[in-house]
């Protein structure tokens, strides 16, 4: 179990290093191609796009080709992609390479998450976090290594670090023996079998339980990117702040999540799920609340420290506390629920683009206080329903 846990928190690390390498060296990307930002965009849509038919298909294709070789499958696919990557293509081929990149790392996320789910039954949130803790490693390492990349003037090996780093993954899910768990990692499932049971295990409370953490998770994952993205041009309007010390801030957000991340599980098994994910929304739509009335930079930077905290474990403990209420789903909810949030990344960001044209940072940072807001009363829901209806909640599969 162990075993299995480590390869999950190694697979995670290289998410981490995947969703933001891109990122890490767009400008210099953009400018070998003579490319404006909304090329850039679009490459980052591409990915996106790969994303979520990767999350939403890795169901289907580890009933029919067992979790092992879909997960092989998955970090196969990166390893070329972040190779062709590694090649510079012309510009059109990118956003091919892109989706595939994104497909890649999408439905690693989900098979990893599943199977810790699965496999896992007790200190499940503990599990979970850790590998939390290893993606916001990856996202804190690859613009490290992106910028000592870019002043060595060789800005596109980046690609070739998360390139060898899927290799070495692929050999190591290939080789490995996990002892009893090979017969779960291995087992297949005839996929008409799996579309009986995706149909009958979502009826009556469990429906709506899944609709709950549907929105849920759509609203905080958007929430998140939206804060994290605006971050130094909400620092900007509001305090004047230079470029690079706004810039600054999200390293300090992530460095805070990744902390944050080391206790999450263990607070979530000693409380409960529900209650730390109630408490993380309250706690964090009050410290979200100050952030729209604080001026000076260090009361700033307290509060987007913070803010990294309380926010830290909201993803993973969320996600054991949905499969925790729904039984026998634990193939297809983990799936349907990261899709969601990837959705939500892509189009609350948008959103709140459109805020700070229109309304500037003040009211943006309320607006981000609202999505916080409605996931308290998600949570508070999922509470009323595991405390009243938890009994009545079969288990369909």
């Amino acid at each position: 179990m162990k075993t299995l846990i480590w390869m999950g928190c190694w697979s995670y690390l290289l998410i981490g290093l995947a969703h933001v390498v891109v990122g890490s060296i767009m400008p210099d990307l953009l400018l070998h191609y003579g490319k404006d930002y909304s090329a850039g965009g679009s490459l980052i849509f591409a990915q996106f796009a790969g994303f979520l038919v990767g999350v939403l298909v890795s169901p289907l294709l580890i009933s029919k080709f067992g979790k092992r070789t879909g997960l092989l499958i998955a970090i196969g696919l990166l390893c070329l992609a972040e190779l062709c990557y590694t090649m510079l293509p012309p510009w059109e081929w990118m956003y091919l390479v892109g989706s595939v990149a994104g497909f890649g790392f999408g439905m690693i996320e989900a098979v990893i998450g599943t199977l810790i789910i699965v496999a896992i039954k007790e200190g499940t949130a503990i599990a979970m976090s850790r590998l939390e803790v290893f993606f916001g490693i990856g996202a804190l390492v690859m613009p490290l290594l992106a910028g000592w990349l870019i002043q060595s003037d060789i800005w596109r090996y980046s690609f070739l670090i998360v390139c060898a780093m899927a290799f070495i993954m692929f050999i190591f899910w290939l080789k490995r023996n996990f002892g009893d768990l090979n017969q779960l990692l291995d087992s297949k499932e005839e996929v008409k079998q799996e579309k009986k049971r995706l149909l009958s295990q979502y009826q009556g409370v469990r429906g709506l339980l899944l609709i709950v953490f549907i929105v849920f998770f759509f609203l905080y994952v958007g929430m998140e990117m939206s804060f994290v993205n605006f971050l130094p041009s909400l620092l900007i309007e509001k305090l004047g702040t230079d470029k690079s010390t706004a810039a600054f801030s999200v390293t300090l957000f992530w460095i805070a999540m990744t902390i944050g991340r080391f206790f999450a599980g263990f607070i979530a098994e000693k409380i409960t799920y529900s209650r730390y994910v109630v408490w993380s929304c309250v706690i964090s739509f009050a410290l979200i609340s100050l952030f729209a009335f604080a001026k000076g930079i260090t009361m700033m930077t307290v509060l987007i420290l913070l803010i990294g905290l309380f926010l830290s474990g909201l993803f993973s403990i969320a996600l054991v506390f949905a499969n925790k209420l729904l039984p026998g789903s634990e193939e297809s909810t983990p799936s349907m629920l990261i899709a969601s949030g990837g959705v939500g990344g892509a189009v609350l960001p948008l959103l709140m683009g459109k805020s700070m044209d229109i309304g500037g940072a003040d009211f943006s940072a309320w607006m981000l206080a609202g999505f916080i807001a409605v996931l308290t009363l998600l949570g508070i829901v999922a509470m009323i329903i595991q405390r009243f209806h938890v009994k009545a909640i079969p288990n369909k599969s």
